[in-house]
């Protein structure tokens, strides 16, 4: 994958070496229960905290801009790259784009306006503070749990996050609510989905809108796709439970989300996206 002569976005948070801040809003059994969400159902763990009593909690604010550090500057170029596609895409209807308010760096846990944030939630967006929570350690966890490694499948997770962002600015996410939050062919799928296939249209006109600096190619596009296929609800529940339950689904077959992100890429259309009006998913 080519980045390393992007422009960073600067839009970084790093909480990275502050340790886990103020942790209150939700008690030890509302993490242990975001967390068999996340690994045994694919829950977004924003979602699992606000069912368990989840509420904002106070943390200090980390250093703003670009991190010099590889691997926070990695992150800050991929974002950079994703919230210029959008600048474009929404441009090209009018519409003013608005990145979200910080990619945030952190260890362990952290607070987050939708309760606290940990680790092994892996990365998520919170609609609350407009923040996407990202620590490091996840992409060891993708690769050695997931079998997804390399810099394409991380760029696809980023993109993937913001994707959320730019659905809650839409007004997906809230439509999405109104169709229940499990099931394969619940509103929780077809926001997943959407945001895979919002990951594609990135990889589409990542390389145009960076100058070139930012791309990736036809076998990081497959990188992408594994990674995909890594996170899909019928993975993870053969993975962790050893049977899949689509009456369970939170984000969609391995099958699905490979084929809506390959979808974005291919179309490099938003409006190829609307997971919410396909006759299939």
């Amino acid at each position: 994958m080519r980045w390393t002569g992007g422009r960073g976005g600067g839009n970084i948070e790093d909480r990275r070496g502050m340790g886990a801040g103020a942790i209150g809003g939700v008690g030890a059994g509302g993490i242990v229960l975001a967390l068999i969400g996340y690994f045994v159902f694919g829950i977004d763990p924003s979602t699992t905290m606000s069912v368990v009593g989840g509420a904002p909690v106070e943390q200090q604010e980390g250093v703003r801009g670009g991190p010099a550090d590889e691997a926070g500057r990695f992150v800050d170029v991929v974002s950079g790259s994703v919230d210029a596609v959008w600048t474009q895409e929404f441009a090209k209807s009018g519409q003013t784009y608005r990145p979200p308010a910080a990619i945030v760096l952190y260890d362990q846990a952290t607070g987050t306006g939708c309760g606290t944030g940990q680790a092994a939630m892996g990365p998520f967006y919170c609609p609350t503070d407009s923040k996407v929570y990202l620590d490091l350690t996840f992409w060891q966890e993708l690769e050695t749990k997931f079998g997804a490694g390399g810099e394409a499948a991380r760029a696809y997770v980023i993109a993937h996050e913001i994707g959320h962002h730019v659905q809650t600015l839409t007004g997906a996410s809230e439509s999405s609510r109104r169709q229940g939050a499990r099931g394969a062919d619940s509103g929780a799928v077809r926001l997943e989905l959407q945001a895979d296939c919002y990951a594609g249209v990135w990889v589409a006109h990542a390389p145009a809108v960076s100058g070139g600096q930012v791309s990736l190619d036809p076998k990081d596009i497959e990188d992408g796709l594994r990674a995909a296929a890594a996170v899909g609800d019928d993975t993870i529940q053969r993975k962790t439970q050893g049977r899949v339950a689509p009456d369970s689904f939170t984000h969609g077959s391995a099958e699905q989300r490979m084929r809506w992100f390959r979808t974005g890429v291919q179309s490099g259309d938003p409006a190829a996206c609307d997971t919410f009006r396909a006759p299939r998913l």
